[in-house]
């Protein structure tokens, strides 16, 4: 497909979510090879769940077929499918030696710039480019502002919107050096 049919794509969820009154007007979809593996919509006025942003809603649903096995993965299957680890980038600064290829040789499409939260999940889910329609002042402009969490994140912690601060650091420590005595860390 051509990235333009693709968009069009795009834009026909966004508008069925508009339509149903699900959520606000996001499509997307993940592709592979000119083919879209899975599609998303905004769905936060239908779950109430604020983290069903169309980005987000086509990456759970791309490793759903990507790794079918998901809910019932054992220490038997963690190598295999999306847990399959890939040797980390030539020149990267990442301080692992390899990953989980998630969504590698992925990319995503979307009608706006991801916010900051599906723009996480999409670094997370290792997509290796994303496109988009609307940028974020043309979001603004319909009343869903983002612009606001990336300036925050730029504060420092105690100047930020949240309340936020390091807490119990000894209790929670442990669980970290548990972590790194497994022998077999996968890391994502």
């Amino acid at each position: 497909m051509l990235d333009e049919d693709i968009m069009k794509e795009v834009v026909r969820l966004a508008e069925e979510a508009v339509e149903h009154r699900w959520g606000g007007p996001f499509g997307a979809v993940i592709v592979q090879d000119g083919e879209i593996v899975a599609r998303g919509q905004n769905r936060v006025l239908l779950t109430g769940d604020v983290s069903a942003h169309a980005e987000m809603e086509a990456i759970r649903k791309a490793i759903e077929i990507v790794n079918p096995y998901a809910p019932s993965i054992s220490q038997e299957m963690q190598d295999q499918s999306t847990l399959q680890l890939i040797p980390r980038e030539s020149g990267s600064d990442d301080r692992m030696p390899s990953r989980a290829r998630m969504l590698s040789g992925m990319s995503i499409y979307s009608t706006g710039q991801p916010c900051p939260m599906c723009l996480g999940a999409i670094y997370w889910a290792r997509l290796e480019a994303c496109y988009f329609g609307c940028d974020v002042e043309m979001t603004r402009d319909i009343g869903f502002d983002d612009a606001f969490q990336y300036e925050d994140f730029q504060l420092p912690i105690e100047q930020r919107r949240i309340k936020m601060r390091q807490i119990f650091p000894d209790l929670c420590s442990p669980v970290y050096r548990k972590w790194m005595s497994m022998g077999d860390r996968h890391y994502y």
